[in-house]
């Protein structure tokens, strides 16, 4: 029996032990032998429909925060093209640590890689759908796109201030609440933003006597500087995130990390 899908061995037994059944009890064993066979063919042609009902109601649990990450990290260029490759690899990240181990879950196993594509899409698919409030324009001058991440932080309650052009040490904006102190490099961006930026904040920390750092942009963030982030404890945001954003104390010098 080794090779046959589950399937084909439930098939298999039926028909054998339901044909042994049919020869001594007659027509009603083989008529109950062929409703079992189709049930299980009908169960079979079914898992499909099932897989992606399940996938969906998983992204849907989901969509707003899908939905806002996919306008976050799709942006244009100086040249006018779209940039999507963070929320490429965003959309990947949700597949792979939240779809899937549901899905294994469930006993869709076999479907995981074959149907990996498929998940893609149907995530895709949810994050469109979902209605998010219309995104305010941004300023497109630096020193303007500071003073606006600046305000945010004043309407999430922090006492938020520039620092001005000269003299700040890798830090745009400092922040106060709770008795914690947030130190904030901007950038109004066109391309995602590397680590060069992560290490001038988490310095700019140290200089600053912060307890939280953080990059804030319009644009998304390369893989090396999330992998950066990731060990200085810098907090990698969007400035839609600032609206939400709650002080947190590191441990040691550590500054806190947020987020993956």
């Amino acid at each position: 029996m080794s090779g046959r899908s589950p399937t084909a061995t439930r098939l298999f037994w039926t028909v054998v032990l339901g044909g042994g059944a049919g020869l001594r009890y007659g027509a009603p064993a083989f008529a109950a032998t062929g409703a079992a066979c189709l049930a299980i063919l009908l169960i079979r042609l079914g898992r499909p429909r099932r897989f992606r009902s399940l996938v969906r109601r998983i992204a849907r649990r989901h969509a707003a925060t899908l939905a806002l990450r996919r306008r976050q990290e799709c942006f244009l260029d100086a040249y006018g093209n779209i940039i999507e490759d963070g929320w490429l690899r965003e959309r990947a990240y949700f597949v792979e640590r939240t779809v899937l181990p549901l899905v294994e879950e469930r006993g869709f196993s076999d479907y995981v890689e074959p149907r990996f594509d498929e998940m893609v899409a149907i995530v895709e698919r949810v994050a469109c759908a979902h209605e998010l409030p219309d995104a305010i324009d941004t300023p497109e001058d630096g020193v303007a796109y500071e003073r606006y991440c600046a305000e945010l932080l004043g309407e999430a309650g922090w006492d938020a201030r520039p620092t001005g052009a000269s003299g700040d040490q890798g830090c745009d904006v400092i922040a106060e609440k709770a008795g914690l102190r947030l130190v904030v490099q901007c950038k109004r961006y066109t391309r995602p933003v590397g680590n060069a930026a992560v290490q001038e904040v988490a310095a700019a920390a140290l200089h600053w006597s912060g307890d939280m750092a953080a990059v804030v942009s319009n644009a998304g963030f390369t893989p090396a500087a999330r992998k950066l982030a990731g060990t200085t404890g810098v907090l990698l945001l969007h400035h839609d995130d600032l609206a939400t954003l709650a002080p947190t104390r590191r441990a040691g010098r550590r500054v806190t990390t947020a987020g993956r």
